[in-house]
């Protein structure tokens, strides 16, 4: 630890710089939170943000939502660092734009060309065959109808993907044929990825890339499914859990050679080197080793919550100077309160209750909120509402710091699964 606060007494800057986040979710909220504990940000700001950000960064809403927008604010705030936290920002060439007017002002993440790999799945799953990266088999079809030809040749259950961003909602698991034909009505038109389906641990494995170069971040497990056990239809995220004992060194070693170093010399031989964060979803398959699912080209949600809380050292000076990253011992487990209807319809406007109330040091990350109508009063947006996220010095005891803090926190229709993190007490 001494010698790395060393390494940072030497580049910290004689001023500070300001830093602008952009997008407005839990995940956001996380990275505006731990770029505010930095000693090398002045300021925070946010586009377009929420209640709960606006404790840690200034908010200001763009004029408009697009690539020239953003950079208007960053313009606007001098920020010399931004963080681009959402994935549509990254397809539609947000990156592009920063590098060609703004070289200045540092950015974090991908080109369009790049973020291909998240915006497109039949890319995504083209670059990895060329890349020798280890994949499900798939066969790429042209629309629904030519999808249903395929499914008895890849065999049950049988996974259905979406080609463009679904914001991780355009990924369909069906046991059987009448399954997966209502789903393929459902899916939205375009290509279709008609993939194998694996069993065995799933893994969320991302790092901060520079071309060849990249910084590992710990592991983390998603909790996709709605229900406990991992039952029902698949949403954004419903909690998520950091603890350093989900791979070992050997593991990490193994993806880093058979899936990032790959992904990152095909990315540079095919004229895209890639920077920013580049994350991997990943099966570990008991039989044949890792196995890709998914590529996504940003931090994801809800692992940045637990990434955050998890991080012992300052995230500011990874991003402006390549800094080591220090981990606590300690895991992290974010817990995601959801409105009612979600995944399907989902009701917004109900009051929430308790935000105040959570203690214990647990963190309460707004994802979906706003400002009621009553001054002092904070109500559901969207789907996912809140990530109540904390850190213990054993699993079971982060995984309780942050059940306390959903206890105290309410709302009509809320939802949350109770069982985040319990595959790692199975386990250890």
């Amino acid at each position: 630890m001494t010698s790395y606060l060393a390494a940072i007494a030497i580049i910290v800057p004689v001023s500070k710089i300001n830093a602008l986040v952009i997008g407005g979710g839990g995940r956001e909220h996380a990275i505006a939170w731990k770029l505010a504990q930095s000693p090398l940000i002045e300021r925070v700001f946010a586009t377009a943000g929420n209640p709960g950000i606006a404790q840690v960064a200034t908010c200001i809403r763009p004029a408009a939502g697009t690539a020239a927008g953003y950079l208007a604010v960053a313009e606007q705030v001098n920020a010399a660092l931004t963080v681009v936290g959402p994935e549509a920002p990254l397809v539609a060439g947000t990156v592009d734009l920063f590098r060609a007017q703004a070289p200045h002002r540092k950015i974090i993440g991908p080109t369009a060309a790049a973020a291909q790999l998240e915006g497109s799945k039949v890319f995504s799953k083209a670059f990895m065959l060329r890349a020798g990266i280890p994949t499900a088999r798939a066969v790429t079809a042209a629309n629904a109808e030519a999808a249903a030809a395929h499914l008895d040749e890849i065999g049950y259950p049988v996974v259905l993907k979406a080609d463009g961003l679904a914001a991780g909602k355009g990924v369909v698991i069906a046991p059987d044929r009448a399954a997966a034909l209502e789903a393929l009505s459902k899916l939205p038109a375009g290509q279709i990825v008609v993939e194998e389906f694996l069993t065995g641990e799933e893994v969320s494995f991302i790092v901060v890339a520079d071309h060849r170069r990249s910084w590992p971040l710990e592991a983390t497990q998603d909790h996709k499914a709605i229900f406990d056990g991992d039952r029902g239809p698949n949403t954004g995220g419903m909690g998520a859990y950091c603890d350093g004992r989900i791979l070992t060194a050997a593991q990490t070693a193994e993806i880093m050679r058979l899936v990032i170093e790959p992904a990152l010399e095909q990315m540079i031989a095919e004229g895209t080197p890639y920077t920013g964060f580049l994350y991997a979803g990943l099966m570990m398959t008991p039989n044949v080793g890792v196995k890709v699912l998914e590529f996504n080209a940003r931090l994801g949600d809800p692992e940045t919550q637990a990434i955050m809380h998890h991080m012992e050292s300052d995230f500011a000076a990874t991003l402006l100077h390549g800094a080591p990253i220090v981990w606590k011992g300690d895991p992290s487990v974010c817990v995601v309160m959801a409105a009612h209807g979600y995944p399907g319809d989902v009701r917004t406007g109900d009051t929430i209750h308790g935000l105040d109330d959570v203690t214990g040091g647990a963190t309460v990350f707004h994802a979906g909120t706003r400002l009621g109508p009553r001054r002092g009063t904070v109500e559901t947006a969207s789907g996912r509402v809140l990530g109540v996220t904390a850190s213990g010095a054993t699993l079971a005891a982060a995984r309780e710091s942050a059940y306390a803090g959903v206890r105290a926190i309410s709302f009509d229709g809320a939802q949350y699964r109770r069982d985040i993190g319990a595959k790692g007490l199975r386990r250890w």
